[in-house]
Formats: C-alpha cells, structure tokens, sequence
C-alpha cells in the first residue's frame, strides 16, 4: 500500500510492478499519478486515522510504503504490531513526518553537525527565536513538502510575513515552525543513501540542486565534491539512517559550506532530486533501489554510467484540462527525454514533469544541466 501517489510514486509502481507485486495507491484525490498505474486506489484524507485505520484493515497490505509527510504517522506503531511493514520503519516515518524530531535526533542525539536553531509557536516566540538565531535565517514549517511555507528573512522588516507565510505552508495539524541559521553554504548535496534487510548501506554518487521558492529546480549527478567532504556526509547519513532503522532508499540533504560538511534534511523515501537517475546517471534509479531494498532483494553494487541532469517542468497557469505543447523540441537532441507526470490540476509552478539530459562521464557537468534547463523551458504547460 503506496500512502502518497504523486511522481515519485508513480516511478516507484512502475519498479515494483516489473518485480510482480501487486500495489494499492493512496492519495488525497483522484488519479493521482501513482493510481494511474497501480492495481487499486483509495482516496482518503490520510491525516484521519480511522479512515487510514479503514483502508488498511480492507487491503491487509503487507507493506505500507510512505510517499508524503502528511499522514497520521503515529497509526504505524500499530501497524507494525499487526505483522505489517512500514517501510522504512514506523520510527522513521514518525521521526521525520515533522522537523523537529528529525532535527534533535541529528544534533542533540547523533551529534551531526548542523545549522544553529530554534523552535516556535507563537509570534512572540518566533520573534525571540529569530533574535536568538540572528539576521538572516531560514524560517520553515515543521511539517511541509516540496519547501512550502520556507523563506529567509533578510531584515526585521520580513519577520511578520515569515511567520505568516510558514503557517500558510505547514501541513497537517503541526502550527510550529522551525528558525535556522543560515549557513552561506557554496552548494548542497542530496546524498541517496541505501540501507539493506541484508547487506551494507550503500551510497549513491552524490547529487547537485539548486532550489526556488523552496523547491528544486534542477539537479545534477555527479555533483563534484572532495572526497574527504563525500565521505563526511556518508558517515552522517550512515549515523542517521541506522538510527532510524528499516530498509528502503533515503534522501539526505547536506550543506557543503567553506567550513566542512552540515546536515540540513532527510526523507524515508525517493527524493525529487534524484528523478535525476531516471537519465540513466547509474545502473539502477532510485525509484529501483527503493523497491529492491524494500523487498530484501540483492543490490550487488551501486556504479555510475553517466552524467545526467534533470530540470523541472512548471505549469504557469491553474487549469483542470492541463495539455502540453513543445515536447517534440524538448527531445530532438540526442542524450535526452522527458516524463510528464500525468497531474489532473495544474497551477501556478506546480511541477509537471522533468527534463532529462545525459552524456558520457567525461564531460562536463555543466553542459549537461543547460542542456536539460533548455529542454524543460520549450514545454509549456497550458
């Protein structure tokens, strides 16, 4: 059972089904992408917990496979209990459903090396909280996805709409949000990372992105790093991840500033990020890794096969018919493709679908992430 049926959802039905399992997909909404090729599909508000309660005693699934932040988490523990498996683990999916324990378990617990920061939940304690952190710093929900709610104050000036703006784009039932200090860092990483039923972790080569009103625009595979810096972000992700426990793919987010390595995020499951192994940029994609591991198959090795890139499709406009045009531009060079997700609402910078380019390993990365920029920008979304 596939509890979030968005495009990473959808990639990750297709890997499960060429390995014969039989997927119930669940969202908020109908023919969401994932229920376009799964073999059921339930629509439910899943921050209920006795329709998720509902859902789960009709299928008997023997996986509950997280895709979104917005669930009635606490529910796992007990699924658990019933001989069912969250995947990675109900821990895990509790732990990271909201920032504030994912963050303490970093800092306090593991001693990872992360941004200084604060908690608040009200606006007298968030005006302490950015004091106490100081100007700028970056304010985020505890609970969103896809860098809703997320800005940076810039000046004192910013901190009443900051706030509001964080609660805007919290979801669930969590009003709290979280102040940083932000880290001038000079790029950030996501560093997939693969834990095993049986088996070593396992890391895949680390991937570049860059962000826009708090989510990724492109990314890229490999993102060049030094080596003693790589192997820094591997030992915390190792840390963080077997404290949390369970198998499956996970997608750790690392600041790489002047100063060294600082752990910033992580989720249980594909990362939007890593649509970039859908350019082939290693010989399994992440969505593949995700389904092996969850299934205890073997993963002899993780190698990379090529550069690739990915850039995001964005629709500029709300419609409830969204058509495309320009795909047959956004392909005609070789060493590149596209997805389109199959979305039925469009909005304003709602992702659409992704751009894909590739090319040998000796050439520049660069080159490759214009290459998949150009193509994403000759479709539009209408």
């Amino acid at each position: 059972m596939l509890l979030g049926s968005g495009e990473l959802g959808k990639e990750l039905v297709i890997a499960l089904k060429r390995l014969g399992q039989y997927v119930v997909a669940v969202d908020s909404y109908m023919n969401a992408p994932a229920q376009q090729v799964a073999d059921e599909l339930e629509v439910i508000n899943m921050l209920d917990g006795k329709e998720l309660d509902r859902i789960v005693a009709k299928h008997k699934p023997d996986l509950i496979v997280p895709e979104i932040e917005a669930i009635r988490t606490e529910r796992f523990y007990d699924y658990e209990k019933q001989g069912i498996r969250v995947i990675p683990s109900a821990k895990a999916a509790n732990f990271t459903m909201n920032r504030k324990a994912i963050r303490d378990l970093a800092a306090r617990e593991l001693g990872l090396r992360t941004a200084k920061y604060a908690y608040a939940t009200s606006l007298s304690e968030f005006q302490d909280a950015v004091q106490a952190i100081g100007i700028p710093c970056v304010v985020k929900p505890l609970m969103s996805s896809s860098g809703k709610g997320q800005s940076v104050i810039k000046s004192k000036t910013d901190i009443n709409d900051s706030w509001e703006y964080a609660l805007s784009g919290t979801r669930g039932d969590v009003m709290e949000v979280i102040v940083e200090e932000f880290i001038p860092f000079e790029s950030e990483i996501t560093l997939l990372t693969v834990t095993q039923i049986q088996g070593p972790t396992l890391f895949c080569p680390p991937i570049g992105h860059r962000q826009e009103r708090g989510d990724y625009q492109e990314s890229w595979q490999p993102h060049p790093m030094p080596a003693h810096l790589l192997e820094e972000a591997k030992n915390m992700a190792e840390k963080v991840t077997r404290a949390l426990g369970g198998a499956g793919i996970w997608g750790v987010e690392f600041f790489l500033a002047s100063d060294g390595v600082y752990f910033s995020e992580l989720s249980p499951r594909p990362h939007d990020t890593g649509m970039v192994t859908l350019a082939g940029t290693q010989n399994f994609s992440e969505f593949e890794l995700h389904a092996r591991a969850i299934l205890g198959l073997p993963i002899p090795a993780i190698r990379l096969e090529r550069n690739g890139a990915s850039a995001v499709i964005l629709a500029t406009k709300q419609s409830d018919t969204p058509s495309y045009q320009g795909l047959e531009l956004a392909i005609t060079d070789p060493g590149t493709d596209i997805r389109i997700f199959g979305k039925p609402i469009s909005r304003p910078y709602r992702r659409m679908g992704v751009a894909l380019a590739w090319d040998r390993t000796d050439t520049d990365i660069k080159e490759v992430t214009r290459k998949a920029i150009g193509n994403a920008k000759k479709v539009t979304v209408n």
